[in-house]
């Protein structure tokens, strides 16, 4: 005849097995969070950095441009219309060979 006892040892057992693999599975995927997690940080950083830079580089076009007259920014329209169509040009004759 079988104990009730050992039954419900062996229930005991069986559902801390079962715990066990559950609790491994989560601290598996709770270690793979944390990787996805400085990765994404990492790259949070990196694009910050970059926003920073290019807010500078922008702040510094901006007063430098601020201070020109109406003739000096005409001026510079007018070249960088230049140097566009030569440019242009250049695509031209690449994509005619």
């Amino acid at each position: 005849m079988i104990n009730p006892l050992d039954i419900q040892l062996k229930n005991i057992h069986n559902k801390l097995q079962q715990l066990l693999k559950q609790f491994q599975s989560v601290q598996k995927e709770n270690s793979q969070l944390k990787k996805e997690l400085d990765k994404v940080k990492l790259e949070n950083d990196q694009k910050t950095t970059q926003i920073e830079s290019l807010q500078q580089k922008l702040d510094a076009v901006q007063v430098g441009v601020g201070n020109w007259s109406e003739s000096e920014r005409k001026e510079l329209g007018k070249r960088i219309d230049i140097y566009l169509k030569e440019i242009e040009k250049c695509l031209s004759l690449l994509n005619a060979e």
